[in-house]
């Protein structure tokens, strides 16, 4: 527990500079493993990432297989590993709860707590159910006299056919009552505007996490908007997956295999691995 908290109070301080948090998001142990030898000071998991690597459409893996995931990972790690954990595992502010817990113990520094709902009619979950769940991972964390930095998310600027300032008025809305109930930062995808993700990290007046991906300004530029953290997603999976289908094409069409030249050495991953 002690490593733990350790771990929970140096992923806090990274988020206060003096550069920008960046955290690519792993889906398994020698992804993380990579990111953890390229040098970041900490580490994400993507939840659709894991899905996927697991055989399944996003947000449907079970808690239990993505849980087992998650403290896979974490022990593999000497940094700290934040996991997305979607909307907590559960419809209620207990279920966050008894996440939170499980996070702890498996040694997780940190959670990514999202306001999705998963439902196509009601993409948002309540705003006051929100808000009760990042209190609910908080006051967990404190029950078990142990830390953990809380990321909260909201959907909003992921919803289609939206109207820009009314999601502009909800995010800040959601944000600013996530802050207050105890998020260590607030995150904020599906914004690339760089007026408005300046705009919005000036008025959260806390971490602010920027989802990157093409499209999005650099990290030197976010870093000038007011960005604390940058994340990636499924992004890095779903490009691994890219390279997987050109190597399928490229043996089926000319019985070639120059799409592996970059492949990393068998010896060297087994070291990565502790082999």
């Amino acid at each position: 527990m002690e490593s733990q908290t350790n771990k929970a109070i140096q992923l806090r301080q990274l988020h206060r500079g003096p550069g920008v948090l960046i955290l690519p998001n792993a889906w398994d142990v020698a992804s993380a493993r990579i990111f953890e030898e390229a040098g970041f000071p900490a580490i994400a998991t993507t939840s659709a990432g894991i899905d996927f690597s697991l055989g399944y459409p996003g947000q449907r893996t079970p808690r239990e297989e993505m849980m087992a995931r998650i403290a896979r990972i974490a022990r593999a790690l000497h940094v700290p590993l934040t996991a997305d954990v979607e909307a907590g595992y559960g419809p209620s502010a207990e279920d966050v709860a008894s996440t939170t817990r499980e996070l702890i113990q498996a040694g997780v520094a940190g959670m990514n707590l999202e306001d999705g709902s998963g439902d196509p009619a009601r993409p948002l979950i309540g705003f006051e159910l929100a808000v009760e769940k990042i209190k609910a991972a908080r006051h967990a964390a404190m029950q078990m006299h142990a830390q953990i930095v809380v990321n909260a998310r909201t959907d909003v600027f992921l919803l289609p056919g939206g109207n820009p300032d009314a999601d502009y008025s909800e995010a800040l809305r959601r944000l600013l009552a996530f802050r207050d109930a105890g998020a260590d930062c607030v995150f904020a995808p599906g914004l690339k505007d760089a007026e408005t993700i300046g705009r919005l990290a000036k008025a959260v007046e806390c971490p602010l996490n920027i989802l990157a991906g093409p499209g999005t300004p650099s990290v030197p530029e976010l870093k000038k908007l007011g960005v604390a953290r940058v994340s990636l997603g499924a992004g890095p999976m779903r490009a691994t997956l890219g390279l997987l289908q050109r190597i399928a094409e490229e043996l089926k069409t000319t019985g070639t295999y120059s799409a592996m030249e970059a492949a990393v050495p068998y010896a060297e991953v087994n070291k990565l691995l502790g082999g």
